[in-house]
């Protein structure tokens, strides 16, 4: 069975974008997934398809209906759909390799694509959402997370890169991040390819990567060392 992933948005035109091209739409013309993206004014009750009102208690800008966005998830994802049910939301759990991980092994995910000040927290309960978030920072919606999501994905469903091992020496996939990477000319504007690197040494070739994978994030993520 296929990674199959619905998206719920505001702007369906968007998608499939970037996630259609290069291996990733490769992956997708071969079946190895799918991406459906959802008009979520399609399920609004009046002639305007009015998705969103004004915030219980007062503020500024708008917040998502649960009624419409609740019906909205519930025609794509019904009952006995094992597929998790994500919300894009700068106030969620950060995404991580593993989690992106553990979605590729499943069958798919029901995304939804918040707009205006966020989504009526009735909803969020009452279907179970799970709120991810892409970084400490706010965008105006969240089909370019969703797409970050899915790009960090889908790009682990096996054979969308090819070898198993594509990825194996990656940022986050060992708990440290990627070690430098080189290729021809032998010299750039004075600047040599480490000698270990050409060595034909490869227990030397491992050494060097793993120190300087530790070196790097020592120096720039201290936090995933647990330092």
């Amino acid at each position: 069975m296929s990674f199959a992933a619905d998206v719920i948005t505001l702007f369906p035109d968007l998608f499939p974008g970037p996630l259609g091209a290069s291996v990733l739409g490769r992956g997708m013309a071969d079946g190895l997934w799918s991406l459906e993206a959802t008009q979520l004014r399609s399920f609004a009750h009046d002639r305007h398809h009015t998705v969103d009102d004004t915030p219980s208690g007062g503020g500024a800008g708008m917040v998502l209906k649960p009624d419409i966005l609740a019906a909205a998830i519930d025609a794509i994802a019904p009952a006995g759909d094992l597929r998790p049910k994500i919300l894009m939301s700068p106030r969620g759990k950060p995404l991580t390799q593993a989690r992106a991980r553990e979605l590729a092994l499943g069958p798919g995910a029901v995304i939804v694509c918040g707009r205006f000040e966020g989504v009526d927290q009735r909803v969020i309960e009452a279907r179970a959402l799970e709120e991810i978030s892409i970084g400490d920072y706010v965008l105006a919606g969240g089909e370019v997370a969703a797409m970050v999501l899915l790009e960090a994905v889908v790009r682990l469903i096996p054979g969308v890169l090819g070898g198993a091992d594509s990825h194996a020496d990656e940022s986050f996939e060992n708990g440290l991040l990627e070690y430098p990477q080189y290729t021809r000319p032998q010299v750039f504007e004075g600047r040599e390819i480490p000698a270990v690197l050409t060595s034909g040494d490869h227990g030397k070739i491992e050494r060097w990567r793993r120190a300087q994978s530790v070196e790097l994030t020592r120096a720039r993520r201290p936090d995933l060392l647990g330092d």
